[in-house]
């Protein structure tokens, strides 16, 4: 089932309550698409084989060397449990604002499965898809932004879990 978000509801982009147009990103992952604001993304690059971290869960790749940053780098369908997605000819990297306001990690990053796509997001195309199935891990609600069906990955919980994966593994 799915929910036109109303102007008096919060949207789940922004966490604000829905007035105006926003610009989002769909990016395509292994086993679905994940829809971000706009402003969240820093940079998209071509994919490289990055440095590996001893011991972290199969959804931590590595990290990757970024305007001398060591970013950690997510397989975010992996760790959604979507599919065993692995970087390769054709793959991306979108480095992305962190908001957990920890200076010492403002940035991670995420694999994609190419360029991610540019999209106005307003209230008349945003529903929420409440099937009242469990979200995945990292995953704070599941919309159709026009035909197009997404997953709004809570960022804040996929910082918490680097951060928990990389203290483990330090």
């Amino acid at each position: 089932m799915a929910n036109q978000i109303n102007p008096a509801q919060t949207n789940p982009m922004t966490g604000g309550t829905v007035e105006a147009d926003v610009r989002g990103v769909l990016i395509q992952i292994a086993g679905g698409r994940l829809l971000l604001p706009n402003a969240t993304i820093a940079e998209v690059l071509s994919y490289a084989e990055p440095e590996p971290v001893a011991e972290a869960p199969d959804w931590l790749l590595g990290r990757i060397r970024w305007r001398g940053w060591q970013l950690p780098l997510v397989a975010f369908a992996r760790l959604a449990g979507l599919a065993g997605e692995k970087g390769g000819l054709g793959s991306k990297v979108v480095v992305l604002r962190a908001l957990g306001g920890n200076p010492r990690a403002p940035y991670f990053a995420l694999l994609t499965q190419g360029f991610p796509r540019l999209v106005t997001v307003s209230r008349e195309t945003l529903m929420v898809v409440d099937d009242h199935s469990v979200l995945p891990p990292g995953v704070q609600a599941r919309v159709l932004l026009n035909e197009d069906a997404a997953f709004l990955p809570d960022l804040e919980a996929v910082e918490a879990l680097i951060g928990g994966a990389l203290a483990q593994a330090a």
